[in-house]
């Protein structure tokens, strides 16, 4: 059985609103997507319900992480609340959710079956959330000088084979045939991967998997799956190595793209250059994973679509939490954390291209994940 601490949200959303806004606006609520907020409903009234205070620590992707540093800015600001986020990876982020290490985390791949029941171990029994606030592109990324101010044109089978070592060089034929206007360099491709266990990089195998067929013959992993690659640690790690060296090509979460070049990808006739915008199609055309729930909103993402304007090399974060924690203060603070981070102010703070560039939720998807954070509660 599990006490609700419902209205603590709705307290703090006020607090945020007022402070972004000023006292002629009228604040919008993130735990309803919109419109004036009134502090009603369980628990509004509750005498013992705690204020916002103290500290909660988070853990996990490291794509998340500008966008972590500008909300736990604006929510400490309004609430004294004291967020730290540590981009570890998503893997680390995961792993320290469930052990107990901190109260949320960011990862940009969904839990594995083991990691559900875990995580609703941690949970005291109690089903984790897992929602989608994070949708953004993942750049292929370049370091070309004469040509990084441009895109050059690249199929999934392309880019799959490059990756692979298998296309070694800049003009061979397969991208010249992509690029009839680009003088291309006779210069060595040198391919880049993480190095540490990563969602960026499952959700760049998930696209090669399902747009490049043969072409990527390995199973999708966190892991690299080649060995004996050029490598960095983390997306910090990527860029260094990919911005060290002209010809190497590597694959970043777009926020992180910088002076690098980046690849337009072949979707049906055309080549689509990432946007948030081209981004957020692949999302509305996609369906949940089979195994979603309420609690755990998943997406199966259409990463071998044809439709136009879509680019399809995208990677959906997700925020994970309990929906019972052991004492109120966590719940009432992760519930109006991620409320705020849900919130389209909180989206639109994400979407500034200094802080993550990325797609806005919906307002459906916004309704669908406010649904699941009203659950969280006090385990009892």
């Amino acid at each position: 059985m599990k006490r609700s601490i419902a209205g603590i949200a709705a307290v703090a959303a006020l607090a945020l609103t007022l402070t972004a806004c000023g006292n002629d606006a009228v604040p919008s609520d993130p735990t309803t997507g919109g419109g004036s907020t009134e502090t009603t409903g369980e628990g509004a009234d509750t005498p013992d319900a705690p204020e916002l205070s103290g500290t909660i620590a988070g853990a996990g992707a490291s794509s998340q992480e500008k966008g972590q540093n500008a909300w736990a800015a604006e929510f400490g600001i309004a609430t004294g609340v004291d967020v730290s986020y540590d981009p570890s990876g998503s893997g680390n982020g995961r792993t320290a959710f469930i052990d107990g290490s901190v109260v949320f985390a960011g990862s940009d791949s969904a839990m594995k079956p083991e990691e559900i029941e875990a995580a609703t171990a941690r949970c005291y029994g109690a089903e984790p959330i897992e929602v989608p606030l994070w949708i953004s592109p993942i750049a292929v990324v370049y370091n070309i000088p004469a040509l990084n101010d441009s895109h050059v044109n690249m199929t999934a089978e392309t880019i799959a084979q490059v990756f692979r070592g298998e296309i070694t060089n800049w003009n061979d034929p397969a991208i010249a045939a992509s690029n009839p206007d680009v003088e291309l360099p006779d210069l060595q491709i040198v391919p880049v991967n993480r190095s540490d266990k990563s969602g960026t990089t499952k959700n760049f195998q998930e696209y090669l998997i399902a747009a490049a067929g043969d072409a990527w013959p390995f199973e999708s992993d966190e892991v690299w799956p080649i060995e004996g690659t050029q490598s960095g640690a983390q997306t910090s790690g990527m860029l260094e190595v990919v911005s060290g060296a002209e010809g190497t090509i590597g694959y970043v979460d777009a926020s992180r793209v910088g002076e690098l070049g980046s690849v337009a990808v072949g979707v049906g006739s055309e080549f689509v250059p990432f946007s948030s915008e081209a981004a957020a199609k692949i999302v509305d055309i996609s369906s949940p994973t089979d195994d979603a729930t309420e609690l755990r909103q998943t997406i199966s993402l259409a990463r071998d679509t044809e439709e136009s304007g879509v680019y399809p090399v995208v990677l959906v974060s997700y925020l994970i939490a309990c929906s019972a924690y052991e004492n109120e203060q966590d719940a009432a603070n992760v519930q109006a954390y991620l409320n705020f981070i849900a919130s389209e102010e909180g989206q639109n703070l994400a979407a500034q291209p200094e802080v993550g560039g990325i797609a806005p939720i919906s307002s459906a998807l916004r309704e669908r994940v406010v649904a699941a954070l009203d659950q969280i509660a006090v385990a009892n």
